[in-house]
């Protein structure tokens, strides 16, 4: 009879030794092989945690209890996971530090069974600072079947790395003469936008390869700004076997001998399957100027689950239940609001407060109290026009300079920024920030004013995708954004008659250039080969380069792409930037 294997897909907080020493005591239990996320045994990603004393000793102490509760146990179920293995010195400083899978094992404990191979370094991912790799394939016995082992990078081809695991394991195999019942991958693979169709096509093709199942296990969380999915799976050929929910944790097992997959197929190795495929820029250039591709509904629901999930996430570990957004009778703000208040929990309770200026118009009076009205939120109305007045006359009497300009616009943003934490403070809520990646990208904010908050839900979105979303979000929940707001021009109203477009290029020209910037990492001569015009490509590469100190400020964004503004974005604020803007 075929064995089993059961996929645990865990939601722990990092470190939370004593919960995730439960779960392994909770299901631990059967006649099966159970198989536990990448660094399961501390979450991830720990940065430079694992440096610090405190936490070793508390790790070295959970592998400990580990070992001796296993040591005790009895029966015929194993345990892969995914944890840390310390080579120290005697002073307790680590000298070497591995990402490696252990086995647990009823009356034998815990054992070190491989080392993860591919250490990635891009983007987020900065492991080579802190692991050393491994330098060895790895098979692993379990009731008469023989199954390869990896570490979630491991399965990815990508010219940035000197090897392939896969075809050293491979190689392996052969020369062993070795049938595989299946290939393992533990990982902890954050989210992006329609990576899940990525990992099914590399999975498909590593499953033909071998000739056996792919069993994929990834971790449930959001860590600050980076979200992981879930989205476990298992693959026979071409054939997804078994698939697990996205940002929820859950458990389902699966018997080899129930595994009959197609292996007819040749395997693939196209781009879209490699460690480069991943971070594939969302630009259409079958049209001149190119454009941003349009998502789709499947992918809107992708992203706002995610959204939802991260705000969420982030509230739980930092202990907020109330959440407070600076309704403005415009797109993003609107777009915030519905998006909290639809993924609201049991016990939670989101405020909005409306702080019109003497520039905001009637119409965003009534379409933010009608959007308030949609989704039964009360809306506090807090305008700022005497503060502003007060604060001129003051600026006025004092100093010599003129009060004009953006000194004047400046100004109602950062007593907005003042109020809403002053509201904050009385209330205890969280401040969500409600900014687009485009506006970020080319500093169309103001520091402490509307770039205020505790999280950014859009900031990984350009305006024009954050208007398909909200597009979705009536299509699905009946129309909670009035139509006005979607309709209407994009504007601050810090000034008369104040027009996004007056000073940016048309949503549909920037952000594809902004793309092509950011993920694409083009310059100048190469943005004008995609057909953008030379003066709008200038101006948008000055104010891109301008506003990096004021990104460096910013709040943490929620990443949904592949490359966003954040922990995995480290470019340096003081720079020459001639050589940028020259063709």
């Amino acid at each position: 009879m075929k064995p089993s294997l059961t996929l645990h897909q865990t939601h722990h907080t990092l470190a939370d030794f004593d919960a995730i020493f439960q779960t392994i005591v909770e299901s631990l239990t059967g006649d099966t092989l159970h198989l536990f996320p990448e660094l399961f045994l501390t979450g991830y990603p720990l940065q430079d945690l694992v440096l610090q004393r405190p936490f070793i000793d508390s790790y070295q102490g959970h592998l400990n209890d580990i070992h001796s509760w296993a040591l005790a146990q009895r029966g015929e179920w194993r345990a892969l996971v995914g944890g840390l293995a310390y080579e120290l010195e005697r002073d307790g400083v680590p000298r070497k530090i591995r990402n490696v899978i252990y086995e647990i094992a009823p009356g034998a404990g815990i054992r070190e069974l491989y080392t993860k191979r591919l250490l990635p370094n891009y983007d987020i991912f900065d492991e080579q600072k802190y692991f050393s790799r491994g330098t060895e394939s790895k098979f692993y016995e379990f009731q008469g079947e023989t199954f390869g082992l990896q570490i979630c990078e491991d399965m990815w081809a990508s010219s940035f790395h000197d090897l392939d695991p896969c075809e050293l394991l491979l190689t392996e195999v052969r020369e062993r003469g070795l049938r595989l019942a299946g290939l393992i991958n533990l990982s902890a693979s954050p989210f992006e936008a329609a990576k899940r169709k990525k990992r099914f096509a590399r999975a498909r093709s590593i499953s033909l390869l071998f000739g056996c199942p792919f069993f994929y296990v990834n971790r449930v969380g959001g860590e600050d700004e980076i979200l992981f999915d879930g989205a476990s799976f298992a693959m026979a050929g071409t054939d997804l076997v078994v698939e697990l929910r996205s940002f929820d944790a859950e458990t389902q097992s699966v018997s080899l001998g129930e595994l009959t997959g197609r292996y007819d197929s040749d395997p693939i190795v196209a781009p879209e399957n490699t460690w480069e495929g991943l971070f594939s820029p969302r630009l259409d250039q079958s049209t001149v100027p190119a454009r941003l591709q349009r998502w789709s509904d499947d992918e809107c629901e992708e992203v706002l689950r995610a959204l939802t999930f991260g705000f969420q996430e982030y509230a739980a570990k930092s202990g907020f239940r109330k959440f407070l957004v600076a309704l403005s009778g415009g797109m993003d703000s609107a777009l915030v609001l519905a998006i909290v208040k639809l993924g609201l929990r049991p016990g939670q309770d989101v405020e909005a407060i409306y702080m019109p200026s003497i520039f905001s118009s009637p119409v965003s009076t009534e379409l933010s109290e009608e959007m308030c009205r949609r989704l039964g939120i009360g809306l506090s109305y807090f305008p700022i026009k005497f503060l502003h007045a007060a604060v001129r006359n003051a600026f006025g009497q004092t100093f010599p300079e003129p009060f004009t300009g953006l000194t004047d616009e400046n100004v109602q943003s950062r007593l907005r920024g003042t109020l809403l934490y002053t509201r904050s403070n009385q209330t205890g809520a969280m401040v969500l920030n409600t900014s687009n990646k485009s506006e970020l990208a080319v500093g169309y904010s103001t520091l402490y004013g509307d770039s205020v908050g505790a999280l950014s839900l859009l900031g990984d979105l350009y305006k024009s995708e954050v208007y398909r979303l909200a597009e979705y979000v009536n299509q699905r929940f009946q129309d909670p954004i009035p139509a006005g707001i979607l309709h209407r021009g994009p504007s601050a109203e810090l000034r008369e008659n104040q027009l996004d477009q007056d000073s940016l290029p048309p949503y549909d020209r920037l952000d594809p250039i902004l793309e092509g910037i950011l993920s694409f990492r083009l310059g100048k001569k190469e943005l004008l080969g995609l057909g953008f015009a030379e003066a709008e490509v200038t101006k948008v590469l000055h104010l891109y380069l301008k506003s990096e100190y004021k990104r460096a400020q910013f709040c943490p964004i929620l990443k949904v792409k592949a490359k966003s503004f954040g922990f995995g974005y480290r470019v340096p604020i003081s720079k020459n930037m001639n050589y940028q803007l020259q063709s």
